[in-house]
């Protein structure tokens, strides 16, 4: 078995693969184009599109995340070769956390209180009760699943979305056109987690934004292209303004890193975060992986990902 590893740790993988893989050449996209090919697979992050095209045997490719947008709109990508990704993978607890601390932040009005610090303002926010701070989840994948339910451990009412109907556990599961209006309607605090895809591109545009109730807050540690960036800096406001929502935490931009002349880092009530909302702990990555090219060598049915959907 010949696995070829492209990421910005491709080194750390080559040498945890060896070491489960003994009898397998592991060898990452820095070694010379005649000892790369003829692949059975591929594990990569971003591959850049000569590797995907010098592959003429591939077996599989996994990809090294979530996300598989980059992946599947290579135009080398060879289209017969079945795609795997990495499905929470140790991910899902680290998102949890990162959502979770972003609606604490509004719920608990640490956005105000650091408004009010430089002026030495001494005001004390009403706190409400959990109940009447209702939380949307847009995506119920296994990462999202996850994110709803340590949202609903910590006490908040939780919708979820999803383009198919879903059932969770203490979760009000929505979905369609009518369910995405219903849950905008009703949260305090929206976030999202879909993948990135045509039909979920700007999702969060003008018109929805529009849709939640004045005073919420928006957290995208999902992908950058969820969120129609200039619609929402109109939905925030100007200056001391607060315009019709109260807040972002946004870890993910439609460009990365996000330009330093971009309007989002100088705003008062933007938290920004370098996409580091869920990085893949290597040690579940790597069980996950193994488990992956073990199915694909036994011919056992696997979970793939289905380019028309785009996960």
């Amino acid at each position: 078995m010949k696995i070829v590893v492209h990421t910005d740790q491709a080194d750390q993988w080559q040498t945890a693969l060896g070491e489960a893989l003994p009898e397998a050449i592991v060898l990452t996209s820095d070694a010379p184009a005649q000892e790369r090919q003829g692949a059975d697979y591929l594990a990569v992050w971003k591959a850049p599109g000569h590797l995907l095209a010098e592959q003429r045997a591939l077996k599989g490719i996994i990809n090294l995340g979530a996300g598989v947008d980059h992946l599947l709109a290579s135009p080398e990508r060879p289209t017969d070769v079945p795609i795997v990704k990495l499905r929470d993978a140790g991910m899902g607890e680290l998102m949890a956390d990162y959502v979770l601390y972003g609606v604490l932040h509004f719920y608990r009005s640490m956005d105000r209180y650091g408004a009010q610090q430089p002026d030495a303002q001494w005001q004390p926010q009403e706190v409400v009760e959990k109940a009447q701070w209702p939380v949307g989840v847009l995506g119920l994948g296994a990462i999202g699943q996850a994110v709803a339910s340590a949202l609903d451990q910590a006490g908040f009412p939780v919708l979820g979305w999803s383009r198919s109907p879903k059932t969770l556990k203490n979760v009000r599961c929505l979905h369609g056109e009518a369910g995405l209006d219903e849950l905008l309607s009703q949260v305090k605090s929206v976030v999202t987690i879909l993948p990135d895809t045509p039909a979920t591109r700007h999702i969060m545009n003008a018109e929805r934004l529009a849709r939640l109730p004045k005073g919420a807050s928006v957290i995208n540690p999902g992908r950058g292209g969820l969120i129609d960036e200039d619609a929402l800096l109109e939905a925030l406001g100007s200056g001391e303004q607060e315009g019709h929502l109260r807040g972002a935490l946004l870890d993910v931009f439609s460009e990365e890193p996000l330009p330093a002349a971009h309007p989002l880092w100088q705003h008062p009530r933007v938290l920004i975060t370098p996409h580091m909302a869920a990085p893949t702990p290597m040690a579940d990555a790597i069980d996950q992986v193994i488990s992956y090219l073990h199915a694909f060598e036994a011919g056992d049915a696997i979970a793939t990902v289905n380019p028309e959907d785009g996960y």
